[in-house]
């Protein structure tokens, strides 16, 4: 491992605007490495410290049961449940095993039973409490009461493993983000069994190569979307067993596709029972004391990172998921909460000097660097992701180069220019030199990911790009036979900024399940302001599926459109280099990996013969969103040739002529003879 110094010299190799913040970036790398040193006491190793999984929770041995809790300022610990009639019992008393806070019990191997339902009562000096055990692997909530506790979950028959070995292969990522419970079509919470049915084949159809889960770990509040978690350890209980789960991502891992989930360790839920909130009577076991514990604008809790023990539960979780679920990676949601004291709430981040003061929480940066670590080494192939909006350089650098370790970042700037460009401007106003800048703005020495639309640009109170294109217009004109200039407009710059946000992209790209295609409404969970209604916390396939709808013409090209930059390996293919751009016009032209990619976003006009410079050679036009297929006025002819045309005053050397229909856009591959 090269010296401090070394690894900081690397990063103003690659960035010299660090320059000026060369002290801080040395006291940060140091504060990586004396916090490894400091959990592993320089004798253990980091993937051995990551496995509290194994140490602390309810584990069934060949003569009984282990239970470990770690629960520094309890005076007593019992576990209750229906093996004791939900009373405390001395026979279910926990010892306290050391100074550092242990807890334990062995018992007898008829004492518990698969399917039982326990929690912990603890007691400290002022007080008790019921508590759902730290690292509970299996948490179900009482459909009459309401309640959760935690389940044993040892099945006679533990889940068999039918393609144990599955490793992501090393190309671009195409990501389909979804979220199970809202995936199925009935009014309902779906089930990770249904989604492996009903879902999973239609992104094996559609050409992505990575599946990012939402809302995983368990959640008391459906409508959080997974964010305010409760339960670590546990695979929310609402979408079925934990081996359905598994079954998905074996499936996905059978099809080739590699499955990364949300790991929310930015914050947790602010409850006591469910959550890990005054878990032993105290503030601070978990989380910082005071006003810093408590994130204000989520109502959550926020994790004190500089604390080994805190270290500790979340390196282990990150291990628990690899180990247990085989998953392939991981999106490390809300990092810029982790990141600054601030929480990035109500900041421009116009300035390096906004990376460097003393709002950084630079024992968040050094457990995300730890943790990148753990994951990395345990599964090489694995990737990691940040949720990131504030821009913090080194972020997807790996470890070794002077970063944290992420292997993406996302483009979280694309989606919101593509509101304001579709919300704010009119067409004819849309700035192509702008336009570039906005989605090819990004550190060339980090990987991201792109995208128009998340889940995030979904949810209630906003709209998605088709809605907010199209509006009301959606709900009376959708089909094939029934022309509409709103809805012509809307699919027609559907398909290009698509497109075109995926023909720039970095290093991968992202779609939200149903936003291929259109899909209507927002989302909107049950809560008590809707009648704790179903209707928009679901995914209407019925829709795609109809050959009478255009729809399926959206959904059509987003599969071409996949396919085809999942073929030909386009985004490993260096960055995009501009050819040609005028306002005026409203045309963008660029190349990537010697392919053309040529937009005309103009409303109404169309440009024959339009002259650009260009490499010389002959093209094949390959895709085109003007196609008839996909719901075009079909002014192109498919796999129409073009020939480059020398020219003296071109920087190139040469130019291309092309017919730029309004509104359309396509793909030249360039010919070898």
């Amino acid at each position: 491992m090269p010296t401090v110094t070394a690894l900081v010299d690397l990063l103003i190799d690659a960035d010299p605007y660090l320059t000026a913040h060369r002290t801080a970036l040395i006291r940060r790398l140091a504060h990586i490495q004396a916090m490894r040193e400091r959990i592993t006491e320089g004798s253990v190793d980091l993937l051995d410290l990551a496995s509290g999984h194994e140490h602390f929770g309810l584990h069934r041995k060949a003569d009984g049961w282990t239970f470990r809790e770690w629960a520094p300022n309890a005076t007593a610990v019992y576990l209750v449940g229906d093996f004791c009639g939900w009373q405390e019992d001395a026979a279910f008393a926990l010892t306290r095993l050391a100074a550092d806070g242990q807890w334990a019990i062995d018992l007898p191997a008829d004492a518990l039973h698969h399917g039982d339902l326990f929690r912990l009562r603890v007691h400290w000096n002022g007080g008790a409490g019921d508590r759902i055990p730290a690292y509970a692997r299996r948490v179900v909530q009482d459909p009459h009461t309401l309640i959760f506790n935690a389940q044993v979950w040892a099945p006679e028959q533990p889940y068999r493993w039918r393609c144990p070995d599955f490793r992501r292969p090393d190309q671009p990522v195409l990501i389909y983000e979804v979220h199970v419970g809202m995936a199925q079509e009935e009014e309902k919470v779906g089930s990770w069994r249904e989604f492996t049915e009903a879902v999973l084949p239609r992104i094996i159809t559609a050409g992505y190569n990575t599946i990012q889960l939402m809302a995983v770990q368990e959640h008391p509040y459906y409508g959080s979307f997974g964010y305010h978690v409760s339960n670590f350890f546990a695979a929310s209980s609402r979408f079925g067993p934990p081996e359905d789960l598994m079954a998905l991502i074996d499936t996905a891992h059978e099809a080739g596709i590699a499955v990364i989930m949300d790991l929310v360790h930015s914050h947790a839920v602010a409850n006591t029972v469910e959550g890990l909130g005054l878990f032993d009577g105290t503030e601070y076991q978990y989380f910082h004391q005071g006003v810093r514990g408590r994130h204000h604008a989520w109502d959550s809790r926020c994790f004190d990172y500089g604390k080994p023990e805190v270290v500790h539960f979340l390196l282990s979780n990150c291990r628990y998921w690899l180990d247990a679920f085989h998953v392939d990676g991981f999106r490390f949601d809300g990092i810029t909460s982790m990141l600054y004291t601030h929480h990035g709430l109500e900041r421009a981040f116009s300035g390096y000097d906004d990376y460097f003061n003393d709002t950084v929480d630079e024992d968040a940066l050094a457990y995300l660097a730890l943790a990148n670590e753990v994951i990395h080494r345990l599964r090489p192939d694995a990737i990691t992701v940040a949720e990131d909006i504030s821009g913090m350089p080194g972020l997807a650098l790996p470890v070794a180069e002077g970063g944290v370790g992420f292997d993406y970042r996302f483009a979280m700037g694309i989606p919101d220019h593509w509101i304001r460009l579709t919300k704010d401007t009119p067409d004819e106003n849309w700035p192509m030199g702008q336009l570039w800048y906005e989605l090819t703005n990004r550190r060339k020495e980090e990987r991201t990911i792109s995208y128009t639309e998340s889940h995030d640009q979904a949810l209630v109170g906003d709209k998605t790009l088709m809605f907010r294109m199209a509006d009301a217009a959606m709900y009376d004109h959708m089909c094939i036979d029934d022309p509409d200039l709103a809805v012509d407009r809307a699919m027609a710059l559907h398909k290009m900024i698509r497109l075109i946000t995926l023909a720039t992209a970095g290093s991968g790209y992202l779609n939200f399940m149903g936003n291929e295609f259109g899909h209507p409404d927002w989302i909107d969970f049950p809560r008590e302001g809707n009648g704790w209604s179903y209707r928009y916390a679901r995914r209407q396939w019925h829709l795609v599926d109809d050959p009478g709808l255009k729809y399926r013409l959206l959904a059509c090209f987003d599969r071409q459109m996949i396919r085809l930059f999942a073929r030909f390996d386009l985004l490993a293919g260096g960055d995009p280099e501009r050819l040609w751009d005028h306002d005026s016009d409203k045309v963008l032209i660029f190349m990537r990996a010697g392919w053309v990619f040529a937009f005309n976003f103009h409303p109404d006009r169309s440009w024959p013969d339009y002259g650009f410079p260009a490499p010389d050679g002959s093209y094949r036009m390959v895709l085109n969103t003007d196609d008839e297929r996909f719901g075009g006025h079909g002014r192109l002819t498919a796999d129409q040739r073009h020939h480059g045309l020398k020219d003296e005053h071109s920087p190139r050397g040469s130019r291309l002529s092309l017919y730029l229909p309004s509104r359309t856009a396509f793909v030249l591959q360039p010919q070898s003879s």
